[in-house]
């Protein structure tokens, strides 16, 4: 299972002739096992990764990490309000952290004024929420093993 995950996570286009022939599997076996991967909830979903300096859509779009601190409720600690959060369309990825604050939050926006008003009328008023600190991403250079600049030095350079 574990091998034919990780070619999975390498490139999700394979065909199950292709994992068959790679794994030393019959195509019957492979299917079997990506259908009960897929059952079982361990792959949720297939996607493209888009490059968001060349999607001139994605290009424009804002983001922002925000650091949350709250106040946990009894009996349900910090997943009372996590289940609040991830509800927002705007969020896109919510991490329960340990170190100086509780929730990191990834929002996406058209706009810093769209963010900002986010922020500050539909995080910031939230039952449960202390205080938040928001950074926005200037540029993503790597994101999920995925380098998303081209490195066009002489790798001559590198070497020291």
């Amino acid at each position: 299972m574990d091998e034919i995950l990780d070619l999975l996570r390498q490139n999700a286009r394979l065909s199950v002739a292709d994992i068959a022939a790679m794994t030393k599997k019959t195509e019957a076996e492979v299917a079997a096992i990506i259908k009960k991967l897929e059952n079982d909830g361990v792959i949720l979903k297939y996607v493209a990764v888009v490059n968001p300096e060349k999607d001139k859509e994605q290009k424009e779009k804002v983001l922002a990490e925000i650091e949350i601190q709250v106040q946990p409720q009894r009996e349900h600690g910090f997943d009372a309000i996590a289940d609040r959060l991830y509800r927002f369309p705007q969020i896109r990825s919510l991490y329960l952290m340990s170190g100086g604050y509780d929730l990191k939050v990834i929002i996406e926006g058209d706009s810093l004024k769209e963010v900002a008003l986010f922020v500050s009328e539909k995080l910031s008023t939230l039952e449960g929420v202390r205080s938040t600190k928001t950074n926005f991403v200037l540029k993503t250079y790597k994101e999920n093993d995925i380098v998303y600049v081209e490195d066009e030095r002489d790798r001559r350079e590198m070497q020291a």
